[in-house]
């Protein structure tokens, strides 16, 4: 077990770590769509790649997220098989989005033998996604 603050050191270690090993400017918040983000997650089980629709507003959230539903078959058939789709999704902070995300399992951020792992698996969907968004960007953004 770790304490508090260990488990603090250890996600700033591999966050540090990951970001000195791929040293590339990600689209993350910076998609230009009001509402859509890109995020990475790694905890004590899972490692996670993610587009969130969390647009304030319900109705353009409910119309970006219609949007993405309507290239499903294209993100699973061209570029991320394994994704999955959420419609409701709820934050720890208690906020509804939607999200598409792809996760690995069996890693975790306390186990530095899976840090490798996990940084490819996060390296490499991060790249499909984005090679994905600025592919349909233009479809998103209508």
């Amino acid at each position: 077990m770790f304490s508090k603050e260990e488990s603090k050191q250890l996600r700033q270690d591999f966050w540090i770590a990951f970001g000195k090993s791929f040293p590339k400017k990600w689209v993350l918040y910076n998609t230009n769509i009001k509402g859509l983000t890109f995020k990475f997650h790694f905890d004590l089980k899972k490692a996670m790649v993610s587009l969130d629709v969390d647009h304030f507003d319900l109705e353009k959230r409910i119309e970006l997220w219609e949007k993405i539903i309507s290239l499903k078959s294209i993100i699973q058939n061209d570029f991320l098989p394994q994704s999955q789709f959420e419609d409701y999704f709820i934050l720890e902070n208690k906020k509804e989005i939607s999200r598409v995300f792809v996760e690995k399992k069996e890693v975790s951020i306390h186990n530095k033998n899976t840090w490798q792992e996990t940084m490819l698996f996060l390296k490499e969907t991060m790249e499909i996604f984005e090679a994905f968004f600025l592919e349909y960007k233009d479809i998103l953004e209508e």
